[in-house]
């Protein structure tokens, strides 16, 4: 039963589809006779317009130039009206709003850049359409004198477009704007700080940025001309900022008292005489880098950075030339070249440590072609203060032998060379100069490929006292009067003892310390007993002598001899000084010691034997605290004439004893 079903099912739908095929046949046969009435129709369109395609008319490929022209005009258009609306915001003052009339200028920058665009696009193709009419049999003139005006239109509008781009346009004129209110920003910004000469002050200066200008305006008016490839306004610009900020640093280290820097070379033959300058050098050229060239370095880098690294180091560059830094590095390198001198070797190790306390800095400000001449200049400074400090301090014990000649003090003082050499070499080993003069001597070493071997510079000090020693052996034995050379070396000996707790007593040890204080007592001794011992043995007389067989006239004579032995000794050795004044009062309280006691025993008794005697009375010359008094005031400081004591002038002494040293360089 269910296969009979199924028969008829496709019995039905075999029917089903023949019915519809026989539907389709007959649309297909309708389908065909309009078919063939289109073709019909067609053939006479084919034939009535046969002579158009005879003059080959393709209308079709100028209805597509023209669309495309149609488009590109209109877009010219829109942003003629674009220009059009920026151009009255663009005659205001940039003052009022200056962010918004740069972002006005960017607009205006770039809708005439698209109108170039555009208008070039829709000139090409409104070309196109004019040569392919000229090229067309049949043509209506009316449309070719249309696209031809179109066509003078567009270029009319092109070259309008390129005059508001140069000079006497609207782009220019806004251009012309900006660097008007560049040069006024700057102008108006800028004026001289206070700067305090004053090594106390230098750290007052921290805050002198806060008088900066406003960076981000002037950045935003270089981007704008930079970005527009205006090289000659850029370059305006960039000349009147050097002109303002450099007069203006100028003005405001000139408040610091500059002046010395233009000393004359030969200024620089008394270093001595620019002791205060190089002090002041010190403060002012640390104070100029720290706080006035690094204040410019920052401003002409926010100001020009987005012209690249060469424009703003180039400004910077020339700010550091018109404050003057040049003149503070010719200031070294006078002072290099000059004479050479022990205090030169001082007046060098400043200078090093100056500059070393600002390398990096230097190497921040002045690094790049644009810095090429101070950093010229600064190499050459930095080169004569390592290879002129290394040849002074090798030349030094050379210098202190050659003085070896020279004559010893007439008072049998401690010699002005050796203070100056023993103060000379604390400093060289203080704090103050060691570091430096280590750091000296092996960049030296590093230039010559040779290795810095720890002790050169305490072996060199070494030497220096070595040959300072021997000299005073010498100098000791030019002495007619062997008492003033015993006092000679006593004195020199506490001088050298006396250098406890430096740092070239620190150098020298403690057994060399040891050994000059036992030389000290061994030459005092030696001084005590071989200029008062013998005065004396001229009073001392037994007691039992006194009442027996001395006469009062011996006594007369010995009182009388005593009194002359005494003035010779005293009037001979007032013109003594013994430097120490601990060693003074010492070897004082021992002549008193030694020979008031005595005196007074001798009186004594010398008035006993001649009670009653009015003529022997006379030949006591000095009373016991007169005595006393005479010898505590030898070896002092005289009084000058307006009763001030005369002291050692260490200055001048340091002047006199560098003078004979720099005297015998031009012998080595």
């Amino acid at each position: 039963m269910e296969s009979i079903e199924n028969i008829e099912a496709v019995r039905k739908c075999l029917q089903s589809s023949l019915e519809s095929s026989s539907a389709i046949a007959c649309a297909l046969d309708e389908s065909g006779s309009r078919l063939e009435l289109l073709l019909d129709r067609c053939q006479s369109l084919e034939d009535a317009f046969g002579a158009c395609c005879v003059q080959k008319c393709s209308s079709f490929d100028i209805g597509d130039h023209i669309d495309t022209v149609v488009c590109s005009a209109a877009a010219v258009l829109r942003v003629f009206e674009a220009v059009h609306q920026l151009q009255n915001s663009l005659f205001t003052d940039p003052a009022s709003d200056l962010c918004t009339y740069i972002s006005h200028t960017k607009k205006l920058e770039e809708a005439l850049k698209l109108l170039t665009d555009n208008c070039k696009l829709a000139i090409g193709w409104l070309q196109g359409i004019f040569d392919l009419l000229q090229d067309k049999v049949i043509t209506n003139e009316r449309c070719v004198l249309n696209v031809k005006k179109s066509l003078r239109i567009l270029q009319e509008l092109k070259v309008m477009e390129e005059g508001a781009r140069h000079d006497g346009g609207l782009l220019s004129s806004a251009f012309d704007k900006l660097e008007i209110e560049f040069i006024r920003l700057v102008k108006d910004n800028t004026m001289p700080f206070p700067l305090v000469s004053s090594p106390s002050s230098i750290h007052q200066h921290a805050n002198v940025t806060t008088q900066a200008l406003p960076t981000g305006k002037l950045q935003a008016i270089v981007e704008r001309l930079n970005a527009n490839n205006d090289r000659h306004r850029v370059e305006r610009c960039k000349s009147v900022y050097v002109q303002v900020r450099g007069m203006n640093a100028r003005t405001s280290v000139q408040s610091l008292g500059l002046g010395y820097l233009e000393m004359s070379k030969a200024e620089f033959g008394d270093l001595h005489a620019i002791g205060s300058n190089m002090e002041k050098w010190e403060w002012h050229l640390e104070l100029v880098v720290k706080h006035v060239l690094d204040m410019e370095y920052t401003l002409s880098s926010n100001v020009f950075e987005k012209i690249g690294p060469e424009a703003w180091k180039g400004c910077f560059a020339k700010i550091a030339i018109e404050l003057g830094i040049l003149s503070f590095l010719q200031f070294g390198r006078n002072v290099a070249g000059s004479k050479n001198d022990p205090i030169k070797l001082l007046k060098l190790l400043d200078i090093f440590r100056v500059l070393n306390g600002l390398r990096l800095r230097f190497n921040k400000l002045f690094n790049g072609k644009a810095c090429e001449e101070i950093t010229s200049v600064t190499k050459d400074l930095i080169n004569e203060v390592v290879n002129g400090s290394v040849e002074i301090f090798w030349q030094l014990p050379a210098q202190v032998k050659l003085l070896r000649i020279t004559s010893p003090p007439t008072d049998g003082s401690v010699p002005r060379l050796v203070s100056f050499v023993t103060d000379y070499c604390n400093q060289l080993l203080g704090d103050t100069y060691r570091p430096h003069l280590i750091q000296v001597l092996q960049i030296h070493l590093s230039w010559r490929k040779e290795v810095y071997e720890e002790g050169i510079a305490s072996t060199q000090i070494y030497n220096i006292i070595k040959e300072t020693a021997i000299n005073l052996d010498a100098w000791s034995k030019a002495y007619e009067d062997i008492t003033l050379s015993y006092l000679f070396m006593m004195n020199n000996h506490c001088h050298f003892y006396n250098l406890r707790g430096t740092p070239l007593g620190n150098l020298m040890g403690e057994s060399w310390l040891r050994a000059h204080e036992q030389y000290k007592e061994y030459y005092a001794a030696l001084y005590l007993r071989n200029s008062w011992e013998k005065l004396l043995h001229i009073l001392m007389v037994r007691k039992d002598l006194l009442s027996s067989k001395l006469t009062a006239q011996d006594l007369v004579q010995r009182l009388k001899a005593f009194n002359v032995a005494f003035d010779e000794r005293y009037t001979k050795q007032s013109n003594w000084a013994i430097t120490d004044e601990v060693l003074r009062e010492n070897i004082c309280k021992h002549l008193v010691e030694g020979i008031v006691p005595t005196y007074v025993a001798y009186v004594k008794n010398y008035n006993l034997s001649i009670e009653n005697d009015a003529k022997a009375t006379k030949h006591i010359k000095y009373s016991a605290q007169s005595l006393e008094n005479m010898i505590r005031c030898l070896f002092e400081p005289k009084l000058s004439k307006y009763g001030r004591i005369k002291r050692p002038d260490f200055i001048s002494k340091i002047k006199q004893a560098s003078h004979q040293f720099r005297s015998t360089l031009t012998a080595l």
